[in-house]
């Protein structure tokens, strides 16, 4: 049977997908910006090299790595550092690393170079320019480092077990870029085919890191054991990935940009329902996705957490897989609308962390059908934010109860509903979550509330007459723009409001965190607090000099071992 469109299913509702419980169980898919990165890094043939590597003996020095697309190219510009090991931290207040990059528009002359080498390694306390898409930096896992440096300098290769153990290298702390510390704005480079899906310039210079901390390891190996020396097996450098340590800097982005964040996710939902209206499932397809449902049980048996709730999490998911195995042993993915059946099955039967992955999986085989919404993840409405003055009241009314119709009857004067507030730290500018009734932040707190900012604007409507423009009503309680503008944008982007109250007690900020990382691509989220968590990057991607259209997409699932 040929796989066809015969049914007409709905995206599912913003009240199901818009809970900060199923947004911290995405995982990646198809639309994630890694994958859409090497597709196209792959079909438009773009070209590696390796234009530099000056690395003393001592670990310390530069490399220059050139990406060459079909009209640009791109280079990371890395700086390797003699870090003590006093001085390793991955916390934002962190001074000096083991290793710091900058993405460069095009390729660096000395002169460009001379120029980072006196910035970049300082990271937020140097200057970059509108030549650099982003600055970044990464430390090593010190053990796993040292192991592998040990065994290759002795000819050995390492340990597989401490490799799965770990699955990097290095991890980065921080990938700042759209106008940070000096570079170029995302406006600079939107309009780039290459860079017009979020974060292509981002997940392109963590690609091109691995491929330096793979060439780093290997030349520090060298530079220890001589002629003895061998380089890191392709299999082991090919299963290491890059480890990313990551905290609340990422929450509040989503909040603050409800466009953005519409869109990733609206793409994912058009995509999971152009799937489930498919009316049969080609032998082919379903080929794929046995194939990679087994993949992805390999991924998660390595999936390993120290936090008790992800650990959680992990142990429903291996029970979800089991599920799965038996429902496919059952169930016959040649009938009417096999994956529309098998997704409404998964709601009762299988955990949110299971139910998500099964949605990004049945994508999987589908590449034609969907990959096309990949463009709709950018923001290129340059007037989103601005406000209709126009609308009646009763108009704002409606959207504020369609929105959050949830949160308007909460009482928000309980502690509990109230008991967080986001700030801005003075030290970092970094933003940060506090306890509003034990630290003295509330003067300071930050608008990350749409949820209690709307129901205190709901209440200041009551008197207010349907007819009466919106216009009139800010005239006498401007505090309320910020509100009326989100609502405004929740007309057009339903999946911009997340149902849940971001500063209640019971609130745990890693969810906000990983939703943006799946977006990402990346795999086995160990949080280890509830404040930040560590990720992993390009795991079995193959590197700049393998790539090609056959091993651009898949990678992302791991396949056993010989």
């Amino acid at each position: 049977m040929s796989d066809n469109r015969q049914m007409a299913v709905a995206r599912r509702s913003p009240d199901q997908v818009m809970r900060l419980a199923r947004l911290g169980s995405m995982h990646q898919c198809r639309l994630s910006f890694m994958r859409v990165l090497m597709r196209r890094m792959a079909s438009d043939g773009w070209q590696f090299s390796r234009k530099e590597f000056a690395v003393g003996p001592d670990g310390v020095g530069h490399a220059v790595y050139v990406a060459q697309g079909p009209e640009r190219a791109y280079s990371l510009v890395a700086f390797a550092h003699d870090l003590p090991d006093e001085m390793r931290s991955d916390r934002v207040i962190a001074t000096a690393w083991d290793a710091t990059f900058a993405l460069y528009d095009g390729i660096p002359s000395a002169e460009d170079i001379a120029r980072l080498s006196k910035n970049v390694p300082y990271q937020e306390a140097g200057r970059i320019s509108e030549r650099e898409l982003s600055l970044s930096r990464a430390n090593r896992s010190v053990r796993l480092w040292q192991h592998v440096v040990s065994a290759l300098a002795k000819g050995e290769q390492p340990d597989r077990a401490q490799i799965d153990a770990v699955g990097y290298l290095m991890r980065t702390t921080a990938v700042y870029g759209s106008g940070k510390f000096g570079a170029a704005d995302y406006s600079v480079i939107a309009d780039r085919p290459e860079m017009g899906v979020p974060f292509q310039a981002e997940m392109l210079s963590v690609y091109l890191t691995r491929a330096f901390v793979r060439d780093l390891v290997n030349h520090m190996a060298r530079t220890q054991g001589g002629a003895a020396a061998v380089e890191l097996a392709p299999d082991i450098a090919g299963s290491l990935g890059i480890g990313n340590s990551t905290g609340l800097g990422l929450g509040p982005f989503i909040i603050n940009h409800p466009v953005l964040f519409n869109n990733w996710i609206a793409a994912r939902e058009e995509a999971i329902a152009r799937v489930r209206a498919l009316g049969s499932a080609s032998a082919d397809a379903q080929a794929v996705f046995k194939d990679l449902v087994a993949r992805s049980e390999l991924s998660i048996a390595r999936w390993r957490s120290e936090h008790p709730v992800q650990q959680a999490k992990i142990a429903d998911l291996r029970q979800d897989m089991a599920l799965l195995k038996v429902q496919l042993a059952e169930f016959d993915l040649n009938s009417a609308a096999p994956w529309d059946a098998l997704l409404t099955w998964s709601e009762e039967a299988l955990s949110l962390e299971g139910r998500e992955l099964l949605a990004s999986l049945v994508l999987e085989p589908y590449g034609a059908l969907v990959d096309d919404l990949a463009p709709s993840m950018a923001d290129r409405d340059p007037d989103g934010f601005r406000i209709d003055g126009s609308m009646p009241v009763g108009e704002l009314r409606a959207l504020l109860e369609a929105s959050y119709g949830w949160a308007l009857p909460l009482d928000w004067s309980a502690p509990e509903q109230r008991a967080r507030a986001w700030y801005v730290s003075a030290e970092k500018l970094e933003p940060r979550l506090g306890e509003r009734f034990e630290e003295p932040i509330e003067p300071y707190e930050t608008p990350l509330a749409p949820a209690r900012d709307a129901a205190t604007a709901y209440g200041d409507l009551e008197d207010w007459p349907n007819d009466e423009p919106i216009a009139a009503f800010l005239m006498r309680h401007p505090e309320h723009r910020y509100t009326v503008r989100r609502s405004q944008i929740s007309a057009r982007a339903p999946y911009s409001e997340i149902r849940d109250n971001t500063i209640s007690a019971e609130l745990f900020p890693v969810d906000l965190l990983r939703v943006k990382l799946a977006f990402f691509g990346a795999t086995h989220f160990d949080p280890r607090s509830d404040r930040w968590l560590r990720i992993t990057m390009f795991g079995n991607a193959p590197y700049p000099e393998a790539l090609s259209p056959d091993n651009a997409d898949l990678w992302v699932y791991p396949e056993a071992q010989p």
